[in-house]
């Protein structure tokens, strides 16, 4: 199995590139091996390797700045995903295309299905839906895997942001007006896997998050507890108008119950993800 990787140094990359079986045959690149938003660069990378699958784990992922560099999110989050599919497609490689849970408005108070509707809020979700929408135009048989609030022991993310500023016995204020199912990354490594080995028919949109909802406040509160700090750090604050608009509930229904997929216990996912080398 050959397999061709984007956003190889981001946490999804990362995981992805240390759960591939050991005889599969990999490419790993990034933003500077490989520039997803240059239609020829990907042609050539794609001709030349001749993968049986694309895994695009590429994206602009930060909400707060793309409201000022929405060409940029939408470059990569869009355009970039549409000269992928295409590509794929020409060549006949498998496509799996990670998108975002902010591509719903959170107005719901039960979780999304994939037959939900999207609306999304701000750029971000925005250019994570192009990117869904022009996935699937150019390429029919592309897998989009929606997840959300993504953690690992890889890379800088909330929860080991949280952990830093817990060991350094920092104050924390935290939302506790936004609910989402945050997810371990190396449980979507091991899903994509799957479904490249064990489900190569599989299209359309699936749904992968971990199995419990709660909000970023009581997430940080586990961090907390993870790392042995005092709970007292970590204070409630509401999300204020002059900030970026996010979904107040985008908890998905998903397929982390399934036998074929791997599902750590937050618990264990935190203690992982916060250890110190």
């Amino acid at each position: 199995m050959r397999i061709l990787i984007t956003g190889a140094r981001g946490q999804l990359g990362q995981s992805l590139r240390r759960a591939l079986p050991e005889d599969w045959e990999l490419i790993a690149t990034d933003s500077k091996t490989l520039d997803i938003t240059n239609a020829e660069a990907v042609e050539s990378m794609i001709a030349g390797f001749q993968p049986d699958a694309l895994v695009n784990a590429a994206a602009y992922t930060n909400v707060d700045a793309a409201e000022q560099n929405a060409e940029k999110a939408f470059a990569i989050n869009a355009y970039g995903v549409h000269h992928l599919a295409r590509s794929a497609r020409k060549h006949g490689a498998r496509m799996i295309h990670f998108s975002s849970d902010y591509v719903f408005d959170g107005r719901k108070n039960t979780p999304y299905s994939e037959e939900d509707a999207p609306q999304p809020l701000n750029v971000y979700g925005r250019s994570k839906l192009a990117g869904e929408v022009l996935a699937l135009a150019a390429n029919s048989d592309t897998l989009i895997i929606r997840t959300a609030a993504l953690f690992s022991e890889f890379g800088q993310n909330f929860v080991k942001t949280i952990a830093a500023q817990a060991r350094a016995g920092e104050s924390i204020s935290v939302v506790d007006d936004q609910v989402c199912c945050p997810t371990y990354a190396p449980d979507v490594a091991h899903a994509v896997i799957a479904f490249i080995r064990d489900y190569p028919a599989v299209r359309g949109i699936a749904h992968h998050t971990g199995g419990e909802a709660l909000s970023w406040y009581a997430l940080a509160q586990k961090v907390v507890a993870a790392v042995g700090a005092s709970p007292a750090l970590v204070s409630v604050r509401h999300s204020t108008a002059d900030e970026t608009p996010r979904p107040a509930y985008s908890v998905l229904s998903s397929i982390h119950s399934s036998e074929h997929i791997v599902a750590t216990s937050l618990e264990r996912a935190l203690a992982a993800s916060v250890a110190e080398a």
